[in-house]
């Protein structure tokens, strides 16, 4: 057999095998740095390349992820856009003067799908040598290992996106089924004559920060509570969680006062957020035998409240500065308000108070406003108007958050029948 056949054939049994071992190395799910440096060895120690630069725009960012037999100061020159890009195909630059290129002596674009993922350049230590120079000679094979590579570290990156995304679906799943859990529905409503509670919730995600909560604390006591958590996703689920137990256990214990109830809350919230969130709320008891309301306003959107006799709209604004944002809160001051008169009371969240459309801000706020104004509207009335003058739903593109509201219809009883339910 000819030399030149055998040299051939070597040549062929050792792509092969390359081919092989860069096939297992993939197939082993090294990392990427760990595939670069097998790329390297088999480019500089076994296919005898001087000089190799392998700038890749895999990260949809131009940069060199791959050196040797350069100097820093040879390939900081080089204008990608200038000089690489307008290059579709190998080009020989030995001999031309260009002094970008100065000491390469090819250029090889790297296409997937028509589309450029990068571009080799090399050079051989020494032009002068005797026969084909190496990286004249491998051009091809270089290209194709190129290729097989950069495809790969793609592939790795595409998988690892989608373990993260399907690890955040997940987890938003998990965040849901909690936030569910945590939402009162309308059938848990106190069953009482003297009140009437009404709740609405309409997440813009799939996860939303908005909670609301209700129930009677005792047979002539009962609470409500709309809180909303900063920042979206699992962990504010958890916040929001613990909030809620906590709260709950706080309210069975009797005779605390809503200001020791705040303070215990506060001290929780700053625990388990470590300062990464915090809570505003509004929570409110009321007394349907003394029909007097005491609440807190915790840094929320002050509530609505509208007498229908005195066809007065007041806002409940008595309070303190958000849970979790102080370790200490100075000061607490609780609103004490003696409910009269036939009323109804909304609570929201920021969904409704920045709801805006084209050259009306605070739209949301302004519609909920004028809506409780109208005395012919019970709060179940209002709550429904709003959400059809605002068109309240998943597909309204002018929704950018969450949207809670939380109703309450107070029924005014004379003394003489609210002495007979005492008894």
């Amino acid at each position: 057999m000819a030399k030149s056949s055998i040299e051939r054939l070597r040549f062929c049994n050792f792509k092969l095998r390359t081919l092989l071992n860069i096939t297992q190395a993939i197939n082993q799910n090294l990392p990427t740095e760990e595939l670069l440096a097998t790329f390297e060895q088999i480019i500089s120690q076994e296919l005898n390349i001087g000089r190799f630069l392998l700038y890749s725009n895999l990260e949809k960012k131009w940069e060199p992820i791959l050196f040797y037999g350069v100097k820093k100061e040879d390939y900081e020159k080089i204008d990608i856009k200038k000089d690489l890009l307008p290059l579709t195909s190998i080009e020989i630059t030995i001999g031309e003067g260009n002094d970008v290129f100065s000491v390469f002596d090819f250029v090889i674009p790297i296409f997937k799908n028509n589309e450029v993922l990068a571009y080799v350049l090399m050079g051989d230590i020494d032009n002068e040598q005797i026969g084909v120079s190496p990286s004249l000679r491998h051009l091809q094979f270089i290209q194709t290992l190129t290729n097989i590579i950069l495809v790969a570290i793609q592939n790795k990156g595409l998988v690892i996106k989608g373990v993260v995304q399907e690890r955040m679906k997940k987890e938003l799943e998990m965040a849901a089924k909690i936030q569910a859990m945590l939402v009162p529905s309308s059938d848990n409503v106190p069953d009482l004559e003297q009140i009437h509670i009404k709740p609405f919730y309409m997440s813009h995600f799939e996860v939303g920060g908005d909670l609301y909560d209700f129930g009677q604390i005792s047979k002539s006591e009962v609470f409500f509570c709309i809180a909303d958590v900063s920042g979206k996703g699992m962990s504010a689920a958890m916040i929001m969680s613990n909030f809620q137990a906590n709260l709950r256990a706080q309210l069975r214990t009797k005779n605390i006062s809503l200001t020791h109830v705040v303070e215990n809350l506060n001290k929780n919230v700053s625990k388990v957020s470590k300062g990464e969130h915090f809570v505003t709320m509004f929570l409110a008891k009321y007394n349907i035998y003394t029909q007097r309301l005491i609440y807190v306003n915790a840094g929320h959107l002050p509530p609505l409240l509208f007498d229908y006799k005195s066809e007065s709209l007041n806002y409940l604004t008595y309070g303190c500065p958000g849970l979790g944002m102080l370790d200490e809160i100075p000061e607490i001051r609780v609103g004490k308000i003696r409910i009269k008169n036939n009323s109804k009371l909304i609570c929201f969240t920021d969904g409704l108070s920045e709801y805006s459309i084209e050259g009306k801000e605070d739209y949301g706020l302004t519609i909920a406003k004028q809506a409780m104004q109208q005395k012919n509207l019970n709060i179940d009335q209002t709550i429904e108007h709003i959400i059809n003058v605002l068109d309240i739903n998943k597909e309204n593109t002018n929704i950018w958050d969450d949207i809670t509201m939380l109703g309450v219809q107070f029924i005014s009883i004379d003394s003489t029948i609210l002495n007979k339910i005492k008894k």
